[in-house]
C-alpha cells in the first residue's frame, strides 16, 4: 500500500490504485487549461490503476479544488511547473508525467528543471507545441471563430456554451448529461499562463535537463491543437507523432477513450526505467 501524499500545499490530488500497486513508478496526470484533475477521474485514473500503476491527478493552483482561485491571473506556467515539482518530490520512485494540452506545456517546462527524482517517462497528449499557442489561435480564428470567441469570454469568467465546449473538445457523440457536467466544471484560465504559452515562457529543448522517453500523441479532429501542430512538436523532439483517428481534443473523455489509454500503456510497456538512477535512462532526441 502506498500512503497518501503527506503535503499537498493546498493542491487537490485525485488518486487511484494506491492500495495494491504492482508497478513502482507512479503516473502523475496534468490537466489542460480551463479544467482540473476531474478530467482524468472517470476514465484514465481507474483504467491505469487497474493495470498496476499508482495514479495521481493534480489540479494545478487555482484550478479544480486547489487553493488560489482568487489569484488566478497572478499564476503562470512556472507556478504550474512548481506544483508538479512539489508533488513529484514526494514520490519514492521517478514519476511518469502525462500532460494534456496546457499540461503538456507544463511537462515540457518541467523537463527543463534539474530535479530529483528524475522523470521516468513523459507523454504529451494533444499538447501545446514548444512553439506556443499562436498557431493554434490563428487556426481557430479561421476554422472555428465562435469557439475562439467563447474561449476569450471564458477568460473573463463567462460560462462557455455547451455547444462551444462540444465544438472545441469533442468529435464523437457525447451524452448531454456528460456534456452538461463538463460545462459546469469548466473554469476561467489565467491570463498570465495563456500569455506564457503564446510568447513569454515557451520551452527550449536545448535547455532541457531531463531527457526521458517521450511519447507524442495527437487527435485527428482536434480543433485546438490540430495534427499539424502535433507533428511540429514531434519534429522539434525528433520523435514520431501518433495521431488518434476519429478523436477530438478531449480524447480522454470522449467515447472510445480506451484507444488512447491503450496506446500510452503499450508504449510504457516498451520502456525500461532505471528506477534508482540519478540520471534519465536515455536521451530520445539530441542537441
Amino acid at each position: 500500500m502506498i500512503a497518501p501524499l503527506p503535503d499537498r500545499d493546498g493542491l487537490e490530488i485525485l488518486t487511484a490504485g494506491l492500495d495494491n500497486p504492482t508497478r513502482p513508478n507512479p503516473i502523475l496526470f496534468i490537466h489542460g487549461a480551463y479544467t482540473g484533475a476531474w478530467c482524468w477521474q472517470d476514465n484514465y485514473l481507474p483504467w491505469f490503476a487497474a493495470r498496476g500503476y499508482p495514479c495521481y491527478a493534480l489540479s494545478l493552483v487555482a484550478h479544480g479544488n486547489s487553493r488560489g482561485h482568487e489569484y488566478l491571473d497572478s499564476y503562470g506556467i512556472d507556478d504550474y511547473v512548481e506544483n508538479v515539482a512539489h508533488i513529484a518530490r514526494q514520490f519514492d520512485h521517478p514519476p511518469i508525467l502525462i500532460g494534456h494540452s496546457m499540461g503538456g506545456m507544463v511537462v515540457q517546462k518541467y523537463l527543463e528543471q534539474d530535479v530529483h527524482p528524475v522523470t521516468a517517462a513523459s507523454v504529451l497528449l494533444c499538447s501545446v507545441p514548444p512553439q506556443g499557442l499562436l498557431g493554434s489561435a490563428l487556426g481557430l480564428a479561421w476554422s472555428s471563430p465562435n469557439v475562439l470567441v467563447d474561449l476569450n469570454q471564458a477568460m473573463m469568467g463567462a460560462a462557455p456554451s455547451t455547444q462551444s465546449i462540444r465544438d472545441a473538445l469533442f468529435y464523437r457523440p457525447l451524452d448531454e448529461r456528460r456534456l452538461d457536467y463538463i460545462a459546469a466544471c469548466a473554469q476561467p484560465e489565467s491570463h498570465r499562463a495563456l500569455w506564457d504559452m503564446t510568447f513569454f515562457n515557451l520551452p527550449n529543448p536545448v535547455l532541457m535537463q531531463q531527457r526521458p522517453p517521450m511519447l507524442i500523441v495527437g487527435a485527428e479532429f482536434d480543433r485546438l491543437i490540430p495534427p499539424s501542430l502535433v507533428y511540429m512538436t514531434a519534429a522539434t523532439y525528433q520523435l514520431p507523432a501518433h495521431i488518434l483517428s476519429g478523436f477530438g481534443h478531449g480524447c480522454m473523455m470522449e467515447e472510445g477513450w480506451e484507444e488512447g489509454a491503450q496506446l500510452i500503456f503499450d508504449w510504457l510497456q516498451e520502456q525500461t526505467f532505471d528506477r534508482e538512477a540519478d540520471e534519465p535512462p536515455y536521451t530520445p532526441f539530441g542537441y
